[in-house]
């Protein structure tokens, strides 16, 4: 864990220098939490109206800068339309070392995420401590998980929250898992409001969980996530005046569910399913060809159906799905895949447990990935010369390994004949991979069967879940196991 942690570490440092668009170095939503957390470092409030009449942006942000925000009462107050949670956590970086601080706190932030995954993988789900380590440091070392170690988004943050709470609720009932549990779906939504479908979630399985044994506490936490859940309202309402932070911003003035489009087509945004992973600019298979693994390595998860599979489904689901619907678009001002990197974690597990049968498959993950960092070093380097930016013209790259892959991917910007057809290409293959491995994996076998358990799992432990709860998360010890 420590090894995998430090990789990532370092290789998160080499972008923090590099342009997000030509005048910055953050853009878009970046620059807005950086003054928020100056105003928390100085101020203790979330009010910028000095932050940005003192134009303290300008070190991180020469150019002039889109408060986003209206003056919300007469003594001109201005509130970033923006969760409060990740200021408060830079904060204390910013302040001591300004924005190059904050991002290094962000690099460790993706590295204690990718060291909570490796343990999800190898405690949880009894993957080989070995692969799993490969395969975490490889996925975390490349787009979009590296992208994301700097980039100033709470996407990583709540990367690491998912992974703890996944990490609670499939493990034994003890009450510091029902504790971390709790801290991880409180936390969520302060992070950003589109982390509530998944931080409910995880509050379902872990009401699952305490339900048949453990009614008394579950009184405790019900009543801990309804004060939590109070609070949040109550304190959103008075800060930002409405129910979420959107309320604050000069886009939503006629009402906060502007943010999810002012006349959704939501048949139309049902592309994004595919999209997410194969758009030629804004898919992260575009920049690291393993996410192609996605579909069937979910599959083999649902396939093999270890303990507390389902959980993982379900949290996967979630976050895909509110990127697919919820969000205003897949192609925003900001790096590819910012709307999915909260579930990845999810995909790496899933990844180790199908590459651990289908050993033909690592080498062609471990080219996947290696093309990905390959393709994440070369426009850093790009960025941080001048030649290109992170954000504004980043597809224009000069890589040829991006480029020749790329033009083999559809533009879902310019959906025109072509685009539909490689989508469709793209969709029978992702199809027919998934049911392939379908095919091929087999369930777990069942629990009176002499098989040895996987590193990492209880002997004792059953494998093959029967019911909704057990389906959920680890199943009870067998009484009878070890006579």
């Amino acid at each position: 864990m420590a090894a995998v942690a430090l990789c990532v570490f370092v290789l998160a440092l080499p972008a923090i220098g590099a342009r997000a668009s030509y005048g910055a170095h953050v853009t878009a939503d970046e620059p807005q939490y950086l003054t928020t957390a100056i105003s928390v470092f100085e101020d203790f409030d979330l009010d910028i109206s000095d932050e940005l009449a003192e134009r303290r942006f300008e070190p991180f942000h020469e150019i002039d800068l889109n408060p986003q925000t209206i003056p919300l009462d007469d003594a001109g107050r201005r509130v970033s339309p923006h969760d409060p949670l990740l200021p408060a956590l830079l904060a204390l970086p910013m302040g001591l070392g300004g924005w190059v601080a904050a991002k290094a706190a962000l690099a460790a932030v993706a590295a204690a995420t990718a060291a909570a995954t490796l343990w999800l993988a190898v405690r949880r789900f009894g993957v080989d401590a070995g692969l799993a380590a490969v395969v975490t440091g490889l996925f975390f070392a490349a787009p979009p998980l590296v992208g994301y170690a700097t980039q100033v988004y709470p996407e990583m943050p709540a990367a690491l929250l998912v992974t703890l709470g996944l990490a609670a609720v499939t493990g034994p009932l003890l009450l510091g898992g029902s504790a971390l549990a709790v801290a991880s779906i409180v936390a969520l939504p302060w992070l950003s409001v589109k982390f509530v479908p998944a931080a409910a979630v995880l509050a379902v399985v872990l009401t699952l969980r305490l339900w048949p044994q453990h009614r008394r506490r579950l009184v405790s936490v019900m009543a801990l996530l309804a004060v939590a859940g109070v609070a949040y309202l109550a304190f959103h309402r008075s800060v930002y005046g409405g129910w979420t932070a959107y309320a604050s911003g000069d886009h939503f003035v006629d009402g906060e569910m502007l943010v999810l489009g002012s006349d959704p087509d939501f048949l139309g945004r049902s592309r994004r399913l595919v999209g997410l992973l194969v758009d030629r600019g804004f898919g992260i298979a575009a920049w690291n060809p393993a996410y192609l693994l996605t579909a069937p390595a979910l599959v083999a998860l649902a396939r093999r159906r270890p303990p507390g599979w389902a959980v993982l489904l379900a949290v996967f689901a979630t976050v895909y799905a509110t990127a697919t619907w919820a969000a205003l678009t897949m192609h925003g001002w900001w790096w590819p895949g910012r709307q999915v990197v909260a579930a990845l974690p999810v995909v790496v597990v899933a990844a180790a447990l199908l590459l651990e049968r289908l050993r033909g498959l690592r080498w062609l993950v471990a080219a996947g990935c290696l093309a990905g960092i390959f393709n994440w070093l070369w426009l850093v380097v790009e960025s941080s010369t001048g030649r290109r930016t992170l954000i504004v013209d980043f597809e224009e790259t000069a890589n040829p390994v991006y480029q020749a892959w790329s033009a083999l991917l559809p533009d879902h910007r310019r959906f025109t004949g072509a685009s539909t057809a490689l989508t469709a290409v793209w969709t029978t293959a992702i199809v027919a991979a998934a049911l392939l491995v379908w095919l091929k994996m087999r369930p777990s076998p069942p629990p009176d069967s002499a098989r040895t358990s996987p590193p990492g799992r209880d002997p004792a432990e059953r494998v093959e879940p029967p019911t909704l709860a057990d389906a959920t998360l680890p199943a009870r010890p067998d009484p009878d196991a070890g006579r």
